[in-house]
């Protein structure tokens, strides 16, 4: 029986599958929310706006601040499953992240769910769980 769970978040409906099923198939493991902001994101604009560089500072923030919300969502949607959770946020690549982040922890088990967030990055986002299934050290539940 899994003692620590790590679930990665985003805005998915997906994410929201998996934190539920870490915590109705396993309510007494200490369950994390993890939220990866991929610095490519934060460097995806054009640079130019308006015939100002983009600010990246200022974009950082926000994907920082909506990093927060996820985490804030995930941790009041737990709450009314009747359970507590841990979270957290990180920067860097989405599947290694992920994975070295589960075993610097000591998780015992991943729960992801199958496809993140919809529309063109749906494709990237599913090869994300493909990739933390084939390179986690720890048992991999994909959720779909």
């Amino acid at each position: 029986m899994a003692k620590r769970i790590l679930v990665p978040i985003d805005d998915s409906d997906r994410s929201t599958q998996a934190l539920e099923f870490a915590l109705e198939e396993h309510p007494e493991a200490t369950v994390t929310a993890l939220h990866v902001l991929d610095p490519g994101d934060f460097y995806a604009t054009t640079g130019i706006e308006g015939g100002a560089m983009a600010n990246y500072d200022e974009i950082q923030d926000h994907h920082e601040t909506r990093a927060e919300n996820f985490l804030e969502d995930a941790a009041d949607h737990a709450s009314e499953l009747g359970a507590t959770i841990e979270t957290d946020k990180i920067v860097g690549g989405i599947s290694r992240s992920i994975v070295d982040y589960a075993e610097d922890n000591d998780f015992d088990q991943i729960v992801i769910g199958s496809h993140g967030r919809t529309g063109a990055s749906r494709i990237l986002l599913g090869s994300v769980a493909e990739a933390v299934a084939r390179r986690s050290p720890v048992p991999v539940t994909i959720v779909r």
